[in-house]
C-alpha cells in the first residue's frame, strides 16, 4: 500500500474508533442522559440537544486530556476530586428538586421546534456534570490506553486531534439521536404523564446527587 493510501486508511480507522468511543461514553444512563430526556420532553429537540452539547464539550475535554497525556491536568482534577464531586452533587440536588416540583407544562408545543439559542444556558451545567466525576477521566484514560493495543497508539498530535474530534462527534451523534427520538414521541404526552416524567427524572437526579455527596464524604474520612 502506498504511503498516501496508508495515511488515509489510518485516518479512517482513527475516526471510526473515536466515534465508537464517543457513543460508548455517552450512552450509559446517568444524570446527563436523564436531563437530556427531560429537556427533550419538555422543550423539544433543541432543548434536549442543548443539554447534550454540554456533555459533548465535557467528553471532548476528557478525551483531549487522555489523548495528549496531560497528567498534570488529570492529577489536578483528581487532587480536587472531592470538591468537584461536592459541586456536582449540589447541582444534581438542585436540578432534582426543581424537576420534582416543576409544573407539568410542555414549554414548546409538540409541533414546534424552538431555536437552539434559547436553551444555551443548560450547556455549562451539563458540561460540569460530565467532568465532575473523577472516575470519568480514569475511564477515558483507560480507553485511550487500550487504544494503543488496538491501533498501535497515537503517534502524532494530528492523530490525537482526529480522535478527540471523533469522540466529540460520536457523543454528538448519541445526543442528536436521543433528542430526536424523544421529540418524535412527545406529542403523546399529557400533563399527568409529564408530571410523572418530571418526578422520575427529579428522583433519579436526587439519587445521583446524594450518591456523589456520600462518596465525597466517605473519601474525606
Amino acid at each position: 500500500m502506498v504511503a498516501g493510501a496508508q495515511i488515509v486508511f489510518s485516518g479512517i480507522q482513527l475516526v471510526l474508533v473515536g466515534l465508537v468511543i464517543g457513543i460508548l461514553v455517552a450512552a450509559p444512563m446517568g444524570p446527563v442522559n436523564v436531563l437530556v430526556i427531560q429537556r427533550a420532553v419538555a422543550r423539544g429537540f433543541s432543548g434536549g440537544l442543548a443539554a447534550g452539547l454540554g456533555a459533548v464539550l465535557g467528553d471532548g475535554l476528557l478525551a483531549f486530556i487522555a489523548a495528549f497525556s496531560l497528567t498534570a491536568v488529570s492529577d489536578l482534577m483528581m487532587a480536587y476530586s472531592q470538591w468537584i464531586q461536592i459541586i456536582g452533587g449540589l447541582i444534581l440536588l438542585a436540578f432534582g428538586i426543581a424537576l420534582f416540583m416543576a409544573r407539568p407544562v410542555l414549554e414548546v408545543a409538540p409541533e414546534d421546534r424552538s431555536s437552539l439559542s434559547k436553551h444555551m444556558g443548560i450547556i455549562p451545567q451539563t458540561f460540569l456534570l460530565t467532568v465532575s466525576n473523577p472516575g470519568a477521566i480514569l475511564g477515558m484514560l483507560a480507553i485511550f490506553g487500550g487504544l494503543g493495543s488496538l491501533i498501535g497508539g497515537l503517534e502524532t498530535y494530528l492523530e490525537a486531534l482526529i480522535v478527540v474530534a471523533s469522540v466529540m462527534g460520536g457523543s454528538l451523534l448519541w445526543w442528536l439521536g436521543l433528542s430526536e427520538i424523544i421529540a418524535l414521541i412527545r406529542h403523546r404526552l399529557t400533563e399527568e404523564r409529564l408530571r410523572i416524567v418530571n418526578r422520575i427524572a427529579g428522583t433519579v437526579l436526587l439519587a445521583f446527587g446524594v450518591g456523589l455527596l456520600v462518596k465525597a464524604a466517605i473519601e474525606a474520612l
